[in-house]
Order: structure tokens, then C-alpha cells, then sequence
């Protein structure tokens, strides 16, 4: 058979062919869905994740119950007025008439309702040197931030006029405010010096203006289209903000990576003597098969969030799963199309200083992993050895990861004036802070035996030593509810706070409100949600893992042909991600090296981290992986050698591998320098996580178990020969015979 006979099987190679005929048609498209999906979403408009549907248990529960009673919660507010030293006591004549002083003043500002003086509320310390003066603002509580400033100010004033005493607001509104202006422009200060920073490091990669642009444009595309299509969705399955933020991280990591891929090897044949159209040919069978083979894998991994249940959990699956199709179809279409417009154009804007070293045959070999692969294809046994040893050490801290949601002052240390008011406060009135929320449902909340329950329900609080009080009850007789309001003795300690909320969910509720027919009285509160997330994230890690384990090796399994690759390419990615939670832990929980990355040891890790960061770990991964192996099968199909083809696939892809790793670490890098440790966990342990992958794993104990294997590598049981052929069979010498004609036997026109 000719090579002018030969078809080139694949997605991939089929998209790319038929972009390259019909190129305008192609960007025409691409540029036609991209404003259709903006266009219907912003139509659409945005529908977000509700408080009721962000968690199960007592706290979904008690939510819905808010929600269905419409009542709207205001953001309550306390003002912590605490003796500064001496023997000043709220009893004294000075204490009693800087209280004064504050309800009148927060008062006048006419923006505040409910004020409370602590000698009413019996809100007093135990040791009498501080009291809280307590209301809430008027209007929504997701706005009250914006109204809070006026209030802030007249605290202020009492507290110039009373040098003695320590006159403090803190609150839902004040926290919300303060925020807002230390932290409000974080993520978009990230965000938009993101795509900046990938541009850079490709403009360094290419050394050409052209071809460092078209990854950054076809990933910003591929996000904006996204955002639109997450419009649409969200009336189907409610997005939110936390949602886009990853949908975009994610988004343009992937998007400039899998660009970047297929505008790398496209380069490479040309540099090596093929024509335009041929090396295009080639970059869409092989480049382009492997982009497909690791998004299908990435798809699969975000899809694992939809098992958790949680719909933040949910919402950011959904949306990053998207972008990555998004970004995935655009590079195995539009990109052909454009390159073929632009031709040798593509090199335009050359950057003269930054000319790329040119090597005969074309090849771009790194000297560095040219001399470390000579090593480890010398000693794979002692590679394999020292890697796995190294990973498995690093791993080794995160045996004992501790994860919760974080309190303040850990989420944002010293900081802010407002966590020292935080800790004061939780210091004279442990748990007065963030206090449990008993949401009492009845048919007549003002029955008899309802009230004797109630009453009943603050004793035992106190009683059980569950509370140390004061115990609030908030009655709403229109929509027969109360609501209970219990600071848990533990504070902001949340393992201490955990054990007095189990006590009221366990002993005083049964005890004295669940002996009453027709109430409900589901416990909520940030003690209680934090519980609650945490249960049932727990029950949601084994389908994950289970679901993004079983589907990925499956996808290796029949993109490949290999039961051994298969089972190679889950382990190497277990021991990335296990290394990723070791550094973790041992920089977040245990605080060593922890200044080093400008953060701090905070003694645990946030809740939600662990899953998430095994499942987009796991998906990212997938790109270096199929993209080397992919290059090391084509080599070994070509005729080399096992160990000649490992050598090959390795070295001539180390450049790409490496241009991409440096852009995913030092995107996920942005992140890890923002003021809140749980953004700081997330952005370390991603970047430490790629550049590990990108290195140990792929450089040098991915080429060293396949030396170790070698024919082995390839090995397919016969009962599972008749699986579906997802390869692409043809060596380039093969692609390049065929580059010159089209799928129906017709000159193929570049």
C-alpha cells in the first residue's frame, strides 16, 4: 500500500483536516459560538447556588426552613466594650455610661435596629471587665456591609471620648465591610495578572509575538464562551462565584497548555524539512489525539465533584468540566484553522533575543533531561527507588491531616485590627462570636408546652455545659418560629466547640424541645456547618475517588491499548497528588517552611481542599502523561527500541512539558499569594503539585518504570483485545505520505 493510500484514523486528525480546508469557515464558527454563548447567557442571566441547597443534614434543613418561612436574618452586630487594665468594672459608674454612650450613638446613625444593652441581655464576662452591646442592621444582610460605615464611625467616636475602656464593633456587617476593602480586589488582581504572566512565559517559550498570542486568545475565548454557557446551566444546576473563579483558573491553564502542545509539535515538523500542510497533518494525529485523550481524562475527573452532593462542590465541577471541552475542542479545531491562515506569519514579532536554539532534524532536545534520562535509562532500579522514596516521604505528613473550616483569626491571621477584636471576644464570651442557631419550627410557637420547652432548652445549655450563656431567644409569632441563639463553650476552638454542639444535637434537644409533637429544631450555625460539610464530605470520598480512579484507567486503558499503562499512569498520578497533600500539611498544618510561601501554620487544612485538589490534580496530570507516552508509543511504533523510544519521547518533549508546568505553576502561584490561607493552601499545593508531575514523576520515574517493564509496557490480555481501537496507528513518516491528501482521497489545500 502507498503512503498517498493510507487514511489517518481519529477525532482529532479528521477536526484538524477539515479546519485546515475550510479555515474561514472554521474561525467563523468558533467566533459565532463564542458570541452566541455569551449572548445567551448574559439573556439567561446567572442563577446562584442558594444557602439551602449548600449543604444536607440540619443545616440544609434549617435553612429551608428560613427560606420557606421568608424570613430574611439581619446581619447582627456587637460592639465589645472591655476595661483596658485596672479594676474597672461594668459596674462602675465609667463602664455604665460608655454603654450608654454606644446605644446612643449607634442609634442615631438610624441605620441599626434591636439595640440591646449587655445590663438587659445579662451579656457581661465572667469577671465583669467586658460587656457586648448587641442589634442588627437594618435591611439585607447581604448588603449590610455597604451600610455599616456610619455605625463603625459612631463606635469610634465613643471610644475616643473613653480612653480607658476598649470600645470594638465586630460583626456579620463589619467583617463583611473590612473584607471587602482589604481583600476585595484579591482575586481579581489575581485573575487579571494571570493571563499576563502565562502570555509572558510564552512569549519566552516561542520567542515570537504571533505564536505566544494564540494560546492566551483561543483560552480567553474558551473562558468567556464558558462563562456564558455557565449562564444557561446554572437555571438547570445553580452556579456561583467560587465556581467562575476555578472555571477560569482551570480555563486558562488547560486552554494555553493543549494550544501550546499542538503549536509546539505543529513548529517541530516544520523546523525538521516537512511542508506547511504536512506538518499541520501530522500535529492534529498526534499533538491533537493526545489534547482529546487528556481532556476526555480531565473531563472525567471534574465530573467526580458531581458525586459529592455539595452543590459549591457541584457548581465548580459542572463549570470546570466545561471549560476544559470548551478549550479542548477549540484546540483540536480553530487553532488548525488559524495556523493554517497564518502559515509562516506565525513567527511574526520575533523577540531577537530570544531566538530558539535550532537543532538539525529539527528536534529541540533539552540538554539537562538529555543527561538525567542517560542516568535513569543507566540505573532504573535505583531511579525508581530514590523517586518513589522521595515521593513517599514527602507524602508521609499527610497521614495525619486534620481538615476544617477555618475560623478568622486562622483564615487571616494578625492581619486585620478586626481578628484581635475576633479573639477578645471569643476570649471574654467563648463562642459568643459564632454562636449555634437553634431554628424552632411549631404549629403554635407560643404554646404552653412550646414555651416550657424553650425555657426548658436555654437551661439545659447551660447546664449540660454545652454554653456558659447568656442564651438569646428570638421569637417570630407570625411565622410561629424562634430562633435560639447558644455560644458554644470552646469558642474558636473548633474541636471544643464540635463537642458542645454534639451535646446539644445529642442530649438538651432531645431532652427538652424533641418532646414536644410537631416541632422541628434543626441546629445550624458555622460550628454546625462546618460538621455538617465535613460528614458528608466524608461519605463522598470513596465514589469520587472510585469514580475518577475507575473512569481515568478505563480512558488510559483504550486510548492506549495497554493494561500496563493503564495501571502505571493511576499510580504515578496517586503519588503526585499524595505528594501535593504531604506538602500540605507539612507547610499549612505543621508550619514548616510556612514563611517561606508567606503564609502561616494554621493547624489544619480547609475543609473542601483535600477532594478538590485530587480531582483537578488528577485530571491536570493527565496532560503531561498522555502527551509524553503518546510520544514515546509513536517512537517505539516507529521502530526504536524501548529504551531509544523512552529517550526520545522524554527529551523531545521536555521543552513543551516544561513551558507548560512553568505556566500552570506560576498561575496557580498567584493564588497561593493572597491574604487568606485557604486561597494560599489551594495555590501552593496546586503549583507544588504540577512542578512535582512535571519532574520527578515524568522526568524521571515515568521513564524508569517503563525501562524497567519494557516490552511489558505494551502488554494487552486477548480477552481484552475486542475493547474499542482509540490509538492512532500511523508513524509520521506514515501521516507525512498522507499529509498531502484528504480524507476523501482529494489534495488537501493549506
Amino acid at each position: 500500500m502507498g503512503n498517498g493510500d493510507i487514511r489517518v484514523r481519529g477525532l482529532a486528525a479528521r477536526a484538524g483536516g477539515w479546519s485546515a480546508r475550510h479555515r474561514w469557515a472554521a474561525v467563523g464558527i468558533w467566533v459565532l459560538f463564542v458570541v452566541l454563548a455569551m449572548g445567551l447567557g448574559s439573556a439567561a442571566g446567572r442563577v446562584d447556588v442558594k444557602d439551602s441547597d449548600q449543604l444536607k443534614g440540619e443545616t440544609h434543613t434549617a435553612a429551608r426552613i428560613i427560606e420557606d418561612a421568608g424570613i430574611d436574618e439581619p446581619a447582627s452586630e456587637n460592639v465589645l466594650i472591655q476595661a483596658k487594665g485596672g479594676d474597672l468594672k461594668a459596674t462602675d459608674a465609667e463602664f455604665r455610661d460608655a454603654v450608654d454612650a454606644v446605644v446612643r450613638a449607634v442609634e442615631g446613625t438610624g441605620r441599626v435596629t434591636e439595640v440591646s444593652s449587655p445590663y438587659d441581655t445579662k451579656t457581661i464576662s465572667k469577671d465583669g471587665r467586658s460587656a457586648l452591646v448587641q442589634f442588627d442592621m437594618r435591611g439585607e444582610s447581604d448588603t449590610a456591609g455597604e451600610r455599616v460605615e456610619p455605625v463603625l464611625k459612631a463606635v469610634e467616636g465613643v471610644q475616643q471620648d473613653h480612653e480607658a475602656l476598649r470600645i470594638e464593633e465586630i460583626g456579620g456587617a463589619s467583617m463583611m465591610k473590612t473584607f471587602d476593602d482589604a481583600f476585595g480586589d484579591d482575586f481579581k488582581k489575581a485573575e487579571y495578572s494571570a493571563v499576563p504572566v502565562a502570555f509572558g512565559i510564552l512569549l519566552i517559550a516561542f520567542g515570537a509575538l504571533v505564536a505566544a498570542l494564540l494560546p492566551v486568545v483561543l483560552a480567553i475565548t474558551a473562558i468567556m464562551a464558558t462563562m456564558g454557557l455557565m449562564g444557561v446551566v446554572s437555571h438547570v444546576m445553580p452556579m456561583s462565584d467560587t465556581a467562575n473563579s476555578v472555571m477560569l483558573l482551570v480555563g486558562l491553564a488547560v486552554g494555553v497548555d493543549y494550544c501550546l502542545f499542538y503549536l509546539r509539535r505543529e513548529r517541530e515538523e516544520r523546523e525538521a524539512g516537512r511542508d506547511a500542510q504536512t506538518a499541520l497533518r501530522i500535529a492534529a494525529a498526534t499533538s491533537g489525539r493526545a489534547i482529546v485523550v487528556s481532556g476526555v481524562t480531565v473531563c472525567v475527573a471534574m465530573a467526580g465533584m458531581l458525586f459529592t452532593g455539595l452543590a459549591e462542590f457541584e457548581a465548580m465541577g459542572l463549570a470546570s468540566l466545561m471549560v476544559v471541552a470548551v478549550a479542548m475542542v477549540g484546540s483540536v479545531t480553530v487553532l488548525p484553522a488559524l495556523l493554517s491562515l497564518l502559515g509562516e506569519r506565525v513567527e511574526k514579532g520575533r523577540i531577537p533575543f530570544l531566538r530558539r536554539r535550532r537543532k538539525s532534524g529539527g528536534s529541540q532536545d533539552s540538554r539537562f533531561w538529555t543527561a538525567v534520562l542517560r542516568r535513569v535509562l543507566a540505573r532504573p532500579v535505583i531511579a525508581v527507588a530514590v523517586a518513589t522514596g522521595a515521593l513517599l516521604a514527602i507524602t508521609a505528613p499527610a497521614l495525619g491531616m486534620k481538615t476544617q473550616q477555618l475560623t478568622l483569626d486562622q483564615e487571616f491571621g494578625d492581619s486585620l485590627p478586626i481578628v484581635q477584636t475576633y479573639n477578645r471576644l471569643n476570649e471574654a464570651f467563648p463562642g459568643g462570636s459564632e454562636p449555634a442557631e437553634v431554628v424552632v419550627k411549631a404549629d403554635d410557637i407560643n404554646a404552653p408546652e412550646v414555651k416550657s420547652a424553650l425555657a426548658d432548652f436555654r437551661d439545659r445549655a447551660i447546664s449540660s455545659g454545652a454554653s456558659r450563656g447568656p442564651v438569646e431567644i428570638k421569637l417570630h409569632d407570625a411565622q410561629n418560629m424562634a430562633f435560639v441563639y447558644v455560644p458554644l463553650v470552646g469558642g474558636s476552638d473548633l474541636d471544643k466547640a464540635g463537642a458542645s454542639l454534639d451535646k446539644l444535637r445529642d442530649e438538651v434537644r432531645p431532652a427538652t424541645l424533641g418532646k414536644v409533637d410537631g416541632v422541628e429544631a434543626p441546629i445550624t450555625g458555622q460550628v454546625a456547618g462546618s460538621k455538617d460539610f465535613n460528614d458528608q464530605l466524608a461519605g463522598a470520598v470513596v465514589p469520587v475517588f472510585a469514580f475518577v480512579v475507575v473512569f481515568a484507567f478505563a480512558l488510559m486503558l483504550l486510548s492506549f491499548r495497554s493494561l500496563t499503562i493503564a495501571i502505571t499512569s493511576i499510580v504515578l498520578n496517586l503519588l503526585s497528588v499524595g505528594a501535593a497533600y504531604g506538602i500540605l500539611v507539612a507547610v499549612f498544618q505543621h508550619g514548616w517552611g510556612a514563611s517561606l510561601v508567606g503564609a502561616e501554620g494554621v493547624g489544619a487544612i480547609i475543609t473542601w481542599l483535600p477532594l478538590f485538589l485530587f480531582v483537578i490534580l488528577f485530571g491536570l496530570s493527565m496532560d503531561y502523561h498522555v502527551f509524553v507516552v503518546s510520544r514515546i508509543r509513536e517512537a517505539r511504533l516507529r521502530g526504536l527500541a524501548t529504551k531509544d523510544a523512552i529517550r526520545h519521547g522524554v527529551v523531545t518533549t521536555a521543552g513543551v512539558v516544561t513551558s507548560a508546568a512553568v505556566i500552570m505553576v506560576a498561575v496557580f502561584a498567584i493564588f497561593g499569594t493572597l491574604s487568606m490561607q485557604s486561597m494560599k493552601q489551594m495555590g501552593v499545593g496546586l503549583a507544588a503539585a504540577v512542578l512535582i508531575d512535571a519532574t520527578i514523576i515524568r522526568g524521571v520515574l515515568l521513564p524508569a518504570v517503563m525501562a524497567l517493564l519494557g516490552e511489558r509496557n505494551w502488554y494487552l490480555p486477548k480477552w481484552l483485545h475486542r475493547l474499542p481501537d482509540l490509538t492512532h496507528d500511523e508513524t509520521p513518516q506514515a501521516v507525512a505520505g498522507a499529509a498531502a491528501r484528504d480524507d476523501e482521497g482529494e489534495p488537501l489545500k493549506v
